[in-house]
């Protein structure tokens, strides 16, 4: 017999974009945003475009009974010179039911070829690409996870059966903020980020807003997490604003008191965590920027004699991310600290590839522990 396709909207129809808070129609497709698009015109430069348009945590929901998935997608692939396998592709992965039901890798259809992540690309345009999902026989409720690390504009989905709204989400949404220690270029896959993991296995509606090298306490990204509906909300800082020397201990406490008084002016008591850096040996002690050795391993450049002159390290601003909870947890109770530590710690750091970005295992561990502390019976969330 042969086979019926349902042609399926991506938008105006049964399909949810669960993880983003945005769309916009492309020259290929709809490309889901995790933030607005009116943040847009304050993006400083195109690294942080492209960061902000890869769909960590985004995935498309619907309900079905389908045994075959075909979505055709137009993706961005970002590769180095000289280091062409530094930002892998990545996977999609299909959910069924609340079970993982399979992945595939993503293809390469544009491709941005870059020799710093701030440096224009060279692009090699290509076509859009297909990719196939099975789906186990029973399914009823699909989740379709997009690659953490790779834009994707979607041109087109079908299905072999009829696909209609899935059934409400009535987890709690959690909002997460961090840099790409939470992004999670280098996981897995989409569900092996570690806000992935934590939120899968905490039962909530995960919206990760993370930014690969570009948390740097933004007064639009801010913004964004006050107006987003959220039940819970966590903002990770430090370990961008270190290594790119971008704050003075002067500048960085007004800075985190201006980014929690925004939140606060769209969720006066919603619980608030925010958590202080993972470990990273070479900027412990040692002030940003940044740079790297000749194995690529990070290094601090800076001069651990300017601390007392306000230059930050990571134990300086865990120092003052504590102070700073500490002193308004007197007025906000529902505020929270957790040390980043506790995540990923001195004993971890065997599982720092580059000093910097814990491996795929580690990512894992980071999403297990996180959900014990936070959504544990006594987590912070509870």
């Amino acid at each position: 017999m042969a086979r019926t396709w349902h042609d399926v909207p991506l938008t105006g129809g049964p399909v949810e974009f669960r993880g983003a808070l945005d769309a916009r129609r492309t020259e290929h497709g709809v490309l889901p945003l995790r933030l607005p698009g009116w943040t847009r015109a304050q993006y400083p430069d195109a690294f942080v475009r492209g960061v902000a348009e890869m769909p960590a945590g985004v995935r498309l929901a619907f309900a079905t009974r389908a045994r075959t998935l075909e979505l055709e997608v137009h993706t961005t692939v970002w590769r180095f010179e000289g280091e062409p396998d530094a930002v892998p592709p990545g996977v999609f992965e299909v959910y069924a039911d609340g079970e993982p039901a399979g992945r595939t890798a993503v293809p390469a259809c544009t491709v941005w070829w870059l020799t710093g992540p701030r440096a224009s690309p060279r692009v090699v345009p290509g076509p859009a690409a297909t990719v196939r999902f099975t789906l186990p026989p029973g399914t009823e409720q699909v989740e379709l996870w997009l690659p953490q690390q790779t834009p994707t504009e979607l041109v087109a989905l079908r299905a072999d059966a009829e696909v209609t709204a899935p059934a409400p989400d009535g987890r709690r949404r959690w909002v997460h903020h961090g840099s790409s220690i939470s992004h999670c270029l280098g996981a897995d896959g989409p569900t092996g980020t570690w806000p992935a993991v934590a939120a899968l296995r905490g039962g909530v509606d995960g919206v990760n807003l993370s930014l690969a090298g570009n948390a740097m306490l933004d007064p639009f990204v801010a913004r964004v997490i006050r107006d987003a509906p959220a039940d819970l909300i966590s903002l990770k800082a430090g370990i961008n604003i270190v290594g790119r020397a971008a704050f003075r201990l002067r500048t960085f406490g007004p800075a985190v008191h201006g980014f929690l008084d925004t939140v606060r002016e769209g969720h006066s008591d919603t619980p608030l965590l925010v958590i202080s850096p993972v470990t990273a040996p070479a900027l412990e002690e040692t002030p940003g920027p940044a740079g790297a050795d000749g194995d690529g391993m990070l290094t601090a450049l800076g001069d651990p004699a300017d601390v007392a002159e306000g230059a930050l390290t990571l134990g300086v601003v865990r120092e003052e991310l504590a102070r700073i909870v500490a002193e308004r947890r007197a007025h906000d109770p529902r505020l929270h600290y957790l040390d980043g530590r506790e995540l990923f710690g001195p004993a971890d750091v065997a599982d720092l590839p580059d000093g910097l970005h814990p491996n795929a295992a580690a990512t894992r561990r980071m999403g297990e522990r996180f959900a014990v502390l936070a959504f544990g019976p006594d987590g912070i969330f509870g």
